[in-house]
Order: C-alpha cells, then structure tokens, then sequence
C-alpha cells in the first residue's frame, strides 16, 4: 500500500501547485468536471497500485506479458487464423525483447540498435500476411515492407561502420539447390 500513498501524495502535490488565484472566475460546472477527472485519475491510480501489489509477486517475463495480451485480444479469432496469429504474436515479442537495449551512451548506436528489431518485426509480419493472406494488394504491400525495411536495415548499419550479416535467402524463398532437386525428379 505505500505504493498508493506515494501515487496520492504525488497526486496531492502536483494539484497544490495547480491553484487558482482569487482574481480568477471558475464556474461552478468547470469546478465538477475538474474534481470528475481527478475523482477518475485517483480510482486509476488506485487500481494500478492494486494490480502491480498483487501482480508484482509472480514475475513474468517481457515475452510472457507481450503473450498474454495478444493471447487475449487473439481468443475469439477462427481457428483458421491461429497459425498467422501465432507467427505475429512471435514476431512482436520477440521485437519488443530486442528493442530492449542496455543504453550504450550513443544516441545513434542505440537508435540503430532499437530501430533493427523493430524493422525486423515488420519484415516477419509481412511474411507472415505472404504466407496466409489472400488479398493481392496487401500481399504486394508487405513485398515492399520487406524490401524497404531491409534497406533501412542496412542503410543504418552501414552509416555506423557495422558489418551487414551474410546474405541469406527469404524463408518465402526456395533455396536454388532445393529448385534444382525438385527439377530431377
């Protein structure tokens, strides 16, 4: 509960300073929205400080509270839609992980080095609408995600001297040698 008594005495403060003066005229409908909306604002700090009390004694990994809310928000799709669904849920947990940097102490590294996961992420959900999407336009859409997320990619590394990784075929792509085997039988 200290918690809740650090977010009113926050709360407390930051009002005090937020007085009106004699001179000024309030009527008295201003005066109800503003006690409404801080009435709103303690129930939310409230409730906040409840959850993370009684929430804070199981820790969960970034990847499981990214999980758990999109399993949330996913429940009532189709079971048809489960495979793309569970391609985008990994896609962006594994984003938001990666964009969790130590901070280097150079802006432009860490930019770079939050900006590729997060490129990254938009690269796998594009595959992901090229693998079960059925609608050409989005399909061609996410075609150009690919490819213009891959030059932002190497445009940045490039502009901070890294190596670019070695080139690899698209998981959309087959590989020649499997084109060539294919062709033989």
């Amino acid at each position: 509960m200290t918690q809740t008594r650090v977010m009113f005495r926050a709360l407390h403060k930051t009002l005090s300073r937020w007085r009106l003066g004699p001179e000024a005229v309030v009527s008295p409908t201003f005066r109800l929205s503003i006690g409404s909306h801080l009435a709103a604002i303690a129930v939310g700090a409230v409730a906040a400080a409840a959850y993370l009390t009684v929430y804070s004694a199981s820790p969960q990994s970034l990847a499981d509270y990214i999980s758990a809310i999109c399993a949330k928000a996913f429940g009532s799709a189709p079971a048809a839609e489960a495979p793309y669904l569970a391609e985008n849920v990994s896609a962006m947990t594994k984003m938001m992980i990666d964009m969790g940097i130590r901070p280097s102490g150079d802006v432009d590294t860490d930019f770079v080095a939050m900006m590729v996961p997060h490129h990254q992420g938009a690269i796998e959900m594009a595959q992901a609408e090229l693998r079960y999407g059925r609608n050409e336009p989005l399909r061609r859409m996410a075609q150009e995600i690919i490819v213009t997320q891959l030059q932002e990619i190497t445009a940045m590394r490039l502009s901070l001297g890294e190596p670019l990784p070695s080139s690899v075929p698209s998981p959309d792509q087959i590989p020649p040698t499997a084109m060539s085997d294919s062709k033989s039988e």
